[in-house]
């Protein structure tokens, strides 16, 4: 059957509207705040979310994500600042008259219906003809692969097929924006991968604005398109993965986005050069793009696991970006090796290494004692 889109998947394409002064934001959060009690749940949030996008809410529990969430829904009022969509304010309109879906993690499938009835209850619900609602549940199981399940109920089904008739379910009204509320946390490790790569086709296939809530960083930093790090309700960061990953702006962005080791230091200027002399590394810190900060002011270094070199320690003390101490601890994950070296100042770090080839025997073992060598352009500086 044909519904329209293209066969197969979608070419992944280059899309950066947030780099074009002249984009027009699809949603605009301006100034939304919310509280519950002396608990204020989101602080002031605004936010631009472009046509297309597949957007990241993430963050730990309580940080605010899904208040907001809720709040674009239309479920929660907030008490200050205004929410508009695609030109039109939604603040003060209820959820059933907003263009938005809100796909939950429960799925909330209707038990007793089968799936073509589950996916064709909102356009009933809106007195659709029957012959475009037929047409229309065709395409939506034909979108997530579920041609031949029409007529099973929600029991019949597997945890992965219940998320796709939920999506099906959102997607059939041809919303604006989709909002996903940690969707696929019920899903077991395996197919919540595969399911990742499914979602990110289908959102490029249909072109609708994805909103995702996720607490899971490997989640949003395979899926979307930019990503929003929320902190006590207010919002950290708001980049690309890459971004995230590679130019945190803070500590907290740092640590709460994989693993990293962070560094404390003061800046020195020495040969008309900033280093950062950190007494907790035992060396001084080069770095490709060192603050322009007067000397003495405390800054921290963030360098990821995998910016490491690590080898048995052969280099003499007082060579900058390279740390000496004894390996504590070893973990085989199968496609990496991970270190956890214990430096002479008693700080902890991790190093990571790939096993490029069958592990046989280590040529670094527990209480080796090794030297991590990391490039200027591997570190970043943070200021707080």
């Amino acid at each position: 059957m044909s519904n329209g889109l293209p066969a197969g998947p979608a070419p992944r394409r280059i899309y950066e509207p947030w780099d074009d002064s002249q984009a027009k934001a699809l949603l605009s959060i301006s100034n939304v705040s919310r509280s519950y009690g002396s608990v204020t749940a989101v602080d002031q949030v605004s936010l631009d979310i472009y046509a297309g996008e597949f957007f990241a809410l993430l963050g730990p529990s309580g940080c605010g994500k899904t208040t907001l969430l809720r709040i674009l829904a239309g479920f929660e009022r907030p008490q200050s600042g205004r929410v508009t969509l695609d030109g039109a304010d939604m603040t003060e309109v209820p959820p059933y008259r907003r263009p938005v879906n809100m796909m939950f993690q429960s799925y909330a499938l209707f038990p007793h219906m089968t799936v073509e009835d589950n996916i064709a209850f909102g356009l009933r619900q809106e007195g659709t003809p029957s012959r475009e609602i037929k047409r229309r549940v065709a395409e939506a199981l034909d979108l997530v692969q579920l041609e031949t399940y029409g007529k099973r109920k929600p029991h019949q089904l597997s945890g992965g097929q219940k998320q796709r008739v939920a999506l099906a379910r959102s997607l059939v009204k041809r919303p604006k924006l989709l909002l996903l509320d940690e969707p696929l946390g019920a899903l077991d490790r395996k197919l919540r991968e595969e399911t990742q790569f499914e979602l990110m086709t289908i959102q490029e296939r249909v072109g609708i604005t994805f909103v995702i809530v996720t607490h899971d960083q490997d989640e949003a930093m395979t899926m979307a398109s930019r990503i929003a790090v929320m902190d006590r309700g207010r919002i950290a960061q708001v980049a690309t993965p890459t971004e995230i990953y590679e130019q945190p702006n803070s500590r907290y962005v740092a640590t709460f986005i994989g693993s990293v080791n962070i560094f404390e230091g003061n800046l020195v200027v020495e040969g008309g050069k900033s280093l950062v002399r950190s007494a907790e590394a035992g060396c001084d810190i080069a770095l490709a793009q060192a603050p322009a900060l007067a000397a003495g002011h405390r800054v921290w270094v963030a360098v990821r696991p995998e910016k490491f070199e690590i080898a048995r320690d052969t280099t003499p003390s007082g060579a900058t970006n390279c740390v000496s101490g004894v390996v504590w601890d070893i973990g085989y994950l199968g496609n990496l090796s991970t270190y956890r070296v214990k430096l002479d100042s008693g700080k902890i770090v991790i190093a990571t290494e790939a096993n490029r080839t069958r592990l046989t025997e280590r040529t670094i073992t527990w209480e080796d004692r090794v030297t991590l060598r990391w490039t200027p352009q591997a570190g970043v500086a943070l200021l707080s």
